[in-house]
């Protein structure tokens, strides 16, 4: 059974960071591509940032472009989304993803993660 577990979510006050951090039971290398997503109360899911555990290009949102970086450790187990210069329009709950297919696969509307982790909430107050 794969489970992804999040963790280093928190309030912070704008302007402020914080890392997420994501741990895959099996390994991120187990993935075809990985990534974070984020979805506030009544709003639409909004990919934030994926990339390809195996190495291939890295996509982030225009929103957080300059300001989020995704990362793995090097034993290729962690995911880690680091979140700089946070905003109040950041604020929402934050998920860890990993799928069998492209990442531009997995950001197609309505395609559901084949794994996915149960989120952990950022609030970033003004």
């Amino acid at each position: 059974q794969v489970q992804l577990v999040e963790s280093g979510g928190g309030s912070v006050q704008a302007g402020g960071s914080l890392r997420l951090s994501c741990a895959a039971s099996r390994g991120t290398y187990n993935f075809v591509c990985m990534g974070w997503f984020r979805q506030a109360p009544g709003e639409e899911r909004e990919w934030v940032a994926t990339m390809y555990p195996g190495g291939g290009v890295t996509y982030y949102a225009d929103s957080v472009k300059g300001r989020f970086t995704i990362s793995q450790d090097s034993a290729k187990i962690t995911l880690y989304l680091q979140m700089d210069s946070l905003k109040p329009e950041d604020t929402a709950m934050y998920y860890c993803a990993a799928d069998s297919l492209s990442c531009s696969s997995l950001r197609r509307p309505g395609r559901q993660p084949n794994y996915g982790g149960q989120g952990t909430q950022v609030t970033v107050s003004s």
